[in-house]
C-alpha cells in the first residue's frame, strides 16, 4: 500500500476542489446570466474608497453587526484555548490565519447588509438571512465549502510543516516553543516555508472568493461563472488586490490584538468594504 506525503495529498485536495467548482458550477437557475460582467482597472484610491464606506457602514449598523459578529472573538478565544494542549500549539498560528481564508464566506450576511442599503431597502442583522431564500443560496454554500475544504488542507500542511522542521514531538511549553520558533535554524525554517505555504494558499483564496460571493448574491450567475469572473478581476488588477490582500490580513492581525476582540470591528468593515470594491471592479449595471 503507498502512502502518499502531505505535499501530494494537499495537491490532490487542491485538485478536487478545482473538479468541484467546475461540477458545481454547470447548474443555474433559470434567466442566469450566460455572460461574465465586464472588469474594471481599479487602483489604491478605489482600495481606501471601498474601506471608508466600509467604515461608513458599520457605523450605520453598528449594534446590528456587533452582535453579528461577536462570534469572531468567540471562535478566536475557542483556537487559542485549543492551542493551550501543547500538542496544538503549533496550528495556533495557522488556526488564526486560516480566518483569511475562510473570511469572504462568513461575511456573506454583511455583503447582503451594504446591497439593501445601497438600494435604499430596510437593514437589521437579520435581513441578511434573507439569503437563504435566494436562488444563489445553494451556490454560495458550495463555494463556502470549497474555502472550508482550503483551510482544512492548509492546517494539515502547517502540521506537515512542523513535523519536517521542529517536530514531530509536541512543545513541552509555550516559552519553549516560542524560543525554538524564534532562535533555532529551524524555527527560521518554519517561518519561511508556513509563511511562503501560506502566501500560496491566500492568493488561492482571494482569486476566487474576492468577487465570487458579492456577484453571487447581486446578480443571478452561475458558480463557475462567479469564480472566474473573480479570477479575472485578480489578473486584472494583481497590484491593487494585492494591496486589498494586505489590507485584510494587517486588519486580521491588528483584530486578533488583543485576544481576538478586535474583529468584532475588523470583519464586519472588511466585509462591508469587501461588497464596496466588488461594486467598483465590475460593471454589473
Amino acid at each position: 500500500m503507498y502512502i502518499r506525503n502531505p505535499v501530494e495529498w494537499s495537491l490532490d485536495q487542491l485538485r478536487l476542489v478545482g473538479s468541484a467548482i467546475g461540477s458545481l458550477g454547470a447548474g443555474r437557475a433559470a434567466g442566469a446570466w450566460d455572460f461574465p460582467p465586464e472588469v474594471r482597472r481599479i487602483g489604491a484610491a478605489d482600495v481606501w474608497e471601498a474601506l471608508a464606506k466600509g467604515f461608513d457602514d458599520f457605523a450605520a449598523f453598528r449594534t446590528d453587526v456587533a452582535f453579528l459578529c461577536v462570534i469572531y472573538p468567540v471562535v478566536g478565544l475557542l483556537l487559542a484555548r485549543l492551542a493551550f494542549g501543547y500538542d496544538m500549539l503549533p496550528l495556533l498560528f495557522p488556526l488564526a490565519s486560516g480566518f483569511a481564508l475562510i473570511g469572504p464566506f462568513a461575511a456573506v450576511l454583511l455583503y447582503e447588509m451594504s446591497r439593501r442599503r445601497e438600494r435604499g431597502l430596510s437593514v437589521t442583522w437579520g435581513d441578511g438571512f434573507a439569503l437563504v431564500h435566494s436562488p444563489a443560496c445553494g451556490a454560495i454554500l458550495a463555494l463556502g465549502l470549497i474555502l472550508v475544504v482550503l483551510f482544512l488542507v492548509w492546517l494539515g500542511a502547517a502540521a506537515a510543516i512542523y513535523v519536517l522542521t521542529l517536530g514531530p514531538a509536541p512543545p513541552v511549553s509555550v516559552m519553549g516553543f516560542v524560543r525554538d520558533v524564534l532562535t533555532t535554524d529551524r524555527g527560521w525554517a518554519l517561518i519561511v516555508i508556513g509563511v511562503g505555504v501560506g502566501f500560496v494558499f491566500a492568493v488561492l483564496a482571494l482569486s476566487i472568493s474576492v468577487v465570487s460571493f458579492p456577484l453571487l448574491i447581486d446578480r443571478d450567475v452561475r458558480l463557475a461563472t462567479a469564480v472566474r469572473t473573480s479570477v479575472r478581476a485578480v489578473r486584472t488588477n494583481p497590484q491593487t488586490m494585492a494591496l486589498w490582500g494586505f489590507v485584510v490580513a494587517a486588519g486580521l492581525v491588528l483584530g486578533s490584538i488583543p485576544v481576538f476582540l478586535g474583529l468584532i470591528v475588523v470583519m464586519p468593515v472588511l466585509g462591508h468594504a469587501t461588497w464596496h470594491l466588488y461594486r467598483r471592479v465590475l460593471v454589473t449595471d
